[in-house]
């Protein structure tokens, strides 16, 4: 097959466009067609393509004659998202589906991805006392990583990536006025994290513990990370991906002094800090930090012309100070902006995009500092605070959204999955609804990751591939549902079928398609029952809590549900029971049937599948499925436990203990049947935020809460 590969420019004319086809006799020469045009090839026997450019399209857009075969892109971008299409058409239909023609334009005009990155044990991510941090760190500095990483996200039309690190600037630049600030080497610790929370210092910050512990894993001079680096943003540019990277504040990690005293809690400092490098400290008042954090900001973007934008978080390490202060947003423009004035002064065609996150300040401050940033300005809100998975209709942008719009701004969605770390989740229609309920008209776009987890490569799978495959390819589904749908959302029932019967050749991908998206509704079902903010305080896949350790039947009945979900909780359930008034909502009761009745269709489902399958990917995913559906068996006992528990204490009636107990009894063999199952295929790990996800720690403490409850005593009747 020869593609004939054509490029036209829109020339000035009366018509609404014009274009000038030029013949190439040499391979078109974008990187982005170039990618499509492979990606097509590689699909099977398809027909010959004209590509021209159309600008009138817009942005990212295509259109696909099909009786001409020409297929027209508004932008590069387009042709390569065009190109992507057409093969995949192929590959899920035949060549002769392309006759029928196709267009596409993009919902929401940028997908992106949240990655917490550990550049190195001196420079890590927020929080980097979890397994998948320490694993991943010298991942970060392969290039074949990336490259895998890219090409998924355009597969998947994702189209931006915000790095986050608190700062990472000695890890990627030399600069001529603070050369020692630089580090050579990848280090990771020889620490090992044992689950107590803020063990390694305050998230964000390198402790003398951490520094004390120093292992290098990588040999490599500065000046050959700074290319790694530019080589690896190059690719994302190729790749149609804007690339920005977010950073915390005040972290001068391996500039200043390891941290160990210093931060006893946030916004707490001890005066006495002595001086790092350059006479560099946490103090927010030191002309020291200010003047080389911005200069360390003017020579990132100086080094990195791809860099798209960058991002700043207003804490969560600023310190009081005694004396005269700084205001925040202040220090953050004599810092960040005036170091990005700095680059544009030597690169006055440079645009650097902005993104102010709305955490730790408020929202008049940052207008008043930030109105005149020259180039684009947009904010970043915890959209779903840490729970993705929990409800497509999400009430907390509510008041964000109407205050901005007198200002014409416009808010980056940060989509925290902080909830499914284990499980291949995928259900279509709640990615849909959630990415409807934008307010478009505020919507900027959206970064969807965790605070403390590296999506880099499996690590716990006790039969893994080889090498360990990416984390976006394991979890390829729920990647593919985000990015594609945020795309497009009229893909329909009939396309994810196609997709996952092209994906398990052989299977019934009818019946795939609707166990799956059964079994991924219970994680959410439990999370707008069991309502936890934020990520330290809630591990939905083992009710762990780092802060609060193993979440039991005692707390699920003095738990909260989640704001706006309709749900009742247990006590207002329980006094409507008593009062004979009960409010309007769903009952746990009816919660906990729910979650039976999808943990029941879930386990049929995945035997009828696993009786006709021979293939190893779609065995794990189904193993995944199965798994869901035991963890919901244990949280609708649980549930129901809880809710004879919180009746008990209030009545003391015995045969309400004693149905607890019941129910904890069979909370208690599910959990049995939930361990069992994924013990056999993952290895425990540790969650950095949530603390261990260890197998026999979890099923020893659904043993204690059995425990509790059986031998359970009424509380003192004077308190």
């Amino acid at each position: 097959m020869i593609l004939h590969r054509l490029f036209c420019f829109v020339c000035a004319a009366t018509l609404p466009w014009c274009a000038v086809v030029l013949q190439a006799n040499e391979p078109v020469d974008s990187p982005l067609v170039q990618f499509g045009l492979v990606e097509l090839s590689e699909a099977g026997d398809a027909p010959d393509l004209r590509l021209e450019i159309d600008p009138t399209l817009g942005e990212q857009a295509y259109v696909l004659d099909g009786a001409a075969l020409v297929l027209r892109g508004g932008d590069e971008c387009g042709l390569m998202y065009g190109l992507l299409e057409a093969a995949e058409r192929i590959r899920l239909h035949g060549p002769g589906v392309l006759g029928g023609g196709f267009a596409g334009e993009p919902y929401l005009a940028r997908r992106g991805t949240k990655f917490n990155i550990p550049l190195d044990a001196r420079t890590p991510s927020y929080d980097d006392t979890g397994d998948a941090a320490q694993r991943n760190i010298a991942e970060m500095w392969n290039f074949e990583f990336w490259r895998e990483f890219f090409d998924q996200m355009a597969r998947d039309r994702y189209n931006m990536i915000s790095f986050w690190n608190p700062h990472p600037f000695p890890s990627m630049v030399r600069s001529e006025a603070f050369p020692d600030a630089a580090l050579d080497d990848v280090c990771i610790t020889t620490l090992v994290p044992n689950g107590r929370e803020n063990e390694w210092g305050d998230p964000q910050l390198v402790s003398a513990s951490v520094m004390d512990n120093l292992r290098t894993v990588k040999t490599i001079s500065i000046e050959e990370k700074v290319e790694f680096w530019r080589r690896v943003m190059r690719h994302a540019r190729d790749r149609g991906i804007d690339v920005y990277w977010i950073t915390w504040n005040i972290c001068l990690n391996s500039v200043a002094q390891p941290v160990h005293d210093y931060y006893r809690t946030y916004g707490t400092r001890v005066p006495d800090e002595q001086p790092g490098k350059y006479g560099v400290t946490h103090d927010i008042n030191n002309p020291a930090t200010i003047r080389y954090l911005r200069n360390a900001v003017k020579t990132f973007l100086l080094t990195y012309p791809d860099v798209t934008g960058i991002g700043v978080t207003a804490g969560e390490h600023f310190p009081s100070t005694r004396g005269p202060k700084v205001h925040r947003e202040d220090w953050l423009w004599q810092t960040y902006g005036e170091g990005i004035l700095d680059a544009k002064r030597r690169q006055p065609e440079r645009r650097v995009s902005f993104i102010h996150r709305v955490w730790n300040s408020d929202f008049d401050s940052i207008l008043n500092r930030w109105g005149a940033y020259p180039d684009s300005f947009e904010i970043s809100f915890k959209y779903a605070r840490a729970r993705l998975y929990s409800s497509p209709r999400i009430p907390f942008a509510d008041e964000l959204v109407e205050a901005m719009k007198p200002h014409g701004l416009k808010s980056w969605w940060n989509l925290r999955n902080d909830d499914i770390f284990v499980h291949r989740w995928g259900d279509p229609d709640y990615v849909r609804a959630f990415l409807q309920n934008f307010d478009r008209d505020a919507t900027a776009g959206f970064h969807l990751g965790s605070d403390g987890y590296v999506w880099g490569r499996e690590f716990i799978s006790k039969q893994p591939k080889s090498p360990r495959e990416l984390e976006i390819h394991k979890h390829w589904y729920a990647h593919m549902l985000w990015g594609r749908l945020a795309y497009n959302p009229g893909l329909d029932r009939d396309f994810f079928v196609a997709r996952l019967a092209d994906r398990y050749p052989g299977t019934d991908a009818d019946q795939l398609h609707d166990t799956w998206r059964t079994a991924s509704q219970i994680i959410p079902r439990v999370n707008r029952f069991y309502w936890r903010n934020w990520d330290h305080i809630w591990s939905v896949e083992n009710s762990n809590s780092h802060k609060e350790s193993f979440r039991g039947i005692e707390a699920f009945a003095k738990g909260e549900t989640m704001p706006g979900s309709g749900l009742l909780n247990v006590r207002e359930f329980v006094q409507g029971e008593l009062s004979g008034s009960m409010p309007t909502g769903i009952t746990p009761l009816a919660v906990a049937r729910r979650i039976d009745d999808d943990a029941r269709k879930t386990l049929a489902g995945v035997d009828v599948l696993t009786s006709t399958t021979n293939g190893a990917d779609l065995q794990a995913a189904l193993d995944d499925m199965r798994s869901m559906a035991l963890l919901g068996q244990y949280y609708a006992d649980k549930i129901r436990a809880a809710t004879d528990y919180g009746a008990f204490l209030k009545t003391r009636e015995k045969h309400r203990r004693e149905s607890a107990g019941q129910h904890a009894l069979a909370a208690y063999e599910h959990c049995t049947d939930y361990v069992d199952h994924n013990q056999a295929r993952y290895h425990s790990q540790m969650l950095s935020r949530p603390g261990a996800l260890d197998w026999p720690a979890f099923l020893a403490h659904a043993r204690g809460d059995l425990a509790r409850v059986l031998g359970a005593v009424a509380p003192n009747p004077s308190r």
